[in-house]
């Protein structure tokens, strides 16, 4: 069903064969941690992993390699991604798991992974480059030796090593032959793939992407590549061929958060809330906000680019005298002065590096200093408005506020007699563009409908 350059190899290096590779597992080992930190932890849902360990069951016991062993684990972040690193080290995100819509899919997502280790892909490629390069160069200078500030900067998010276009084929098709061979819908590779297709249309901002942590950002997509994992599954029959299993899938996820964590505050829209800081803000329309562990990101119209995070600062330290004391590299002395933010002490000033300009705003609100740091390429005449637009929005949150904000997270719901996408979509709490979001959570295209009695994914905080 594969050809023969496509087959896993017969002595895959994984987490069983640390004896024999020591070195290539410990570097897998070395970077868990890292990998949790950049994704904002493990997520813990025993309902959930039951259902996941259920499926990698499956793909194992149809392996051409069944002795080797994996360690699954589910990281606690939105984005949607799911990579494997040499050892059998293999991870997906909740938030791939709210967007793949059966079991069939993540058996798909799962089995292309297992492709990449069992063919020794890790062992292919010439260094594990990319773990190390979570920086922007130009906003890295701009904050000089803060190594902190430097974790999580504007596009400066965790590229994993990528695989060859060879390697990504390779790994499709010992992933499809293995979610056939495991009774699995073996076209659900490709019907994945235009998922990940809409999601990643649906994210867009004015036609530029910035999801550098999601899925199709280390396996790239084409028409091309999707036309091929379709031929790959005729060999096991026509479409409808296998088991989706939706409705195990779908009870898994039930109830799964959904976006963002609750202590790393809530994007509603184009506004920013943290019930436990106590503060809110907003960018302008047309920007996506990005919401880290590290940091708050925002990309938005022209090369723009927002960054948000907290800093501790002595009471006594001035704003103005913080901005000056060496952690802007490219600082205009004579831009820094003071202001007040609806209340709150603050200091503004502007910096310049390498054909950028950026605006610096320091808060000092509830005891923290929180910075707000734009970027503009320096021909735009935009920074000052879309700065002052946002620090102006700056706030402490009334008690009020901070009680009603709760997590979202996925419901599943049956539809009903006179219920119609539109209605269904009209359930969802807490997100924008919601017609749009439901039909890519639910993976449906344009001009479809649901009927009585289907089982959907919504969003909701109740």
């Amino acid at each position: 069903m594969y050809d023969d350059a496509l087959k896993p190899s017969s002595d895959p290096v994984t987490a069983a064969n640390v004896t024999r590779d020591n070195k290539l597992v410990q570097l897998a080992r070395q970077q868990h941690p890292r990998i949790l930190h950049t994704y904002g932890g493990e997520y813990s849902n025993p309902k959930l992993e039951r259902m996941v360990a259920k499926v990698v069951g499956r793909l194992t016991l149809v392996s051409d390699n069944p002795s080797q062993i994996y360690r699954i684990t589910i990281l606690n972040s939105p984005s949607v991604n799911a990579f494997a690193l040499p050892g059998g080290y293999l991870y997906i995100t909740r938030g791939l798991l709210a967007l793949a819509s059966d079991s069939a899919e993540l058996a798909a997502v799962i089995a292309h992974e297992m492709g990449h280790v069992t063919a020794n892909h890790g062992l292919q490629r010439q260094q594990l480059e990319a773990e190390e390069a979570l920086t922007s160069n130009v906003v890295a200078d701009l904050l000089g030796n803060d190594r902190e500030a430097k974790t999580a900067l504007i596009r400066g998010k965790l590229k994993l090593a990528q695989f060859s276009r060879n390697q990504e084929l390779a790994a499709d098709a010992i992933g499809i032959n293995s979610v056939g061979k495991a009774g699995f819908d073996p076209y659900a590779a490709a019907r994945f793939l235009r998922a990940m297709q809409a999601y990643t249309d649906f994210r867009s901002v004015s036609g530029a992407n910035d999801t550098s942590l999601d899925f199709l950002a280390t396996h790239p997509n084409t028409p091309q590549r999707v036309a091929l994992a379709v031929e790959k599954a005729r060999a096991f029959g026509p479409p409808g061929t296998g088991e989706r299993d939706r409705d195990a899938y779908l009870n898994g996820i039930d109830g799964m958060l959904f976006g963002d964590k609750p202590d790393e505050g809530y994007v509603r829209g184009n506004t920013f809330l943290h019930p436990k800081l106590g503060i809110t803000f907003t960018v302008p329309q047309g920007f996506v906000i990005d919401n880290s562990a590290q940091a708050v990101t925002a990309a938005g119209p022209g090369d723009i680019a927002i960054r948000f995070d907290g800093v501790s600062v002595n009471r006594n330290t001035r704003l103005d005298d913080y901005i000056r004391s060496g952690w802007v590299t490219g600082l205009d002395p004579s831009s820094v002065h003071p202001a007040t933010i609806n209340g709150n002490e603050a200091a503004i000033a502007r910096a310049a590096s390498e054909g950028w300009q950026f605006d610096v705003t320091v808060i000092r609100a509830g005891g923290q200093v929180y910075r707000l740091l734009t970027a503009a390429p320096l021909a735009s005449h935009d920074l000052e408005k879309v700065a002052r637009g946002v620090s102006g929005s700056f706030r402490l949150l009334t008690p009020a506020e901070k009680d009603a904000l709760k997590p979202l997270k996925i419901a599943i719901a049956t539809v009903e007699a006179g219920q119609n996408i539109a209605s269904m979509a009209a359930m969802m709490r807490g997100v924008d563009r919601k017609l749009e979001l439901f039909r890519v959570l639910n993976g449906m295209g344009p001009g479809a409908d649901v009927s009585v009695g289907d089982k959907v994914k919504i969003v909701t905080d109740k």
